[in-house]
């Protein structure tokens, strides 16, 4: 379960960075392109994403006495 969180996180981290240029227009080529709406679903998955990185992270963390 740790490692699934660390991957989905990831995964869903790095989909939401790329969201986040489309919908800015840094990254052309898509019709996410310079819409607004696509970069904050970027930003939202982006958060989603470092949320479920971190909690994979400290899951696996030795917990002190």
């Amino acid at each position: 379960m740790r490692w699934a969180m660390i991957i989905i996180g990831a995964l869903l981290g790095l989909i939401g960075i790329v969201w986040i240029l489309q919908g800015v227009g840094i990254l052309l080529g898509s019709f996410m392109t310079g819409q607004s709406l696509w970069a904050a679903i970027g930003l939202l998955a982006l958060i989603c994403g470092a949320v479920l990185l971190y909690v994979g992270v400290r899951r696996g963390a030795p917990s002190r006495p």
